[in-house]
């Protein structure tokens, strides 16, 4: 199991829309970095995530878990560019702002302090578990 960050501006694509789009899930596509692009083709089915409202909001608001392996993204031609399908699991009870990450020396090293431009994230085990005792949810989902 391998655990994510998967970063959506609202007002492009929302939690709720994330959650609307129920259990068959919808693809993440238009991530067009190369990072971003081979952390997708490395995900299973089954890995979480967090669901991240860049620009608006700067927070973690849900979780998220893989329900098709890597494809080529629906909205270009161009071959070089795959994404992954995702499902919304459940809310994070309690939203985690970037500045609580960021205020949290459990998570200094998490990319989404150091790579914040990043749109697809690793996220390391512990950081999956700090994360998700900050938002409430403990025992995290696994």
């Amino acid at each position: 199991m391998a655990y994510w960050l998967y970063k959506s501006e609202p007002d492009a694509w929302s939690w709720e829309k994330q959650k609307a789009a129920g259990a068959k899930g919808t693809e993440w596509t238009g991530v067009r970095n190369y990072l971003a692009r081979n952390n997708m083709r490395a995900m299973k089915i089954g890995d979480k995530g967090f669901f991240y409202h860049s620009n608006e909001g700067l927070e973690v608001v849900g979780i998220v878990e893989v329900c098709a392996l890597s494809h080529p993204d629906s909205t270009t031609d161009d071959p070089r560019w795959d994404c992954v399908d995702i499902r919304a699991v459940q809310d994070m009870p309690k939203p985690v702002t970037l500045k609580d990450v960021k205020a949290n020396p459990k998570l200094e090293k998490m990319a989404l302090v150091t790579s914040m431009r990043l749109s697809v994230q690793p996220v390391t085990e512990d950081e999956w578990e700090e994360v998700c005792r900050m938002g409430g949810l403990v025992p995290a989902p696994k």
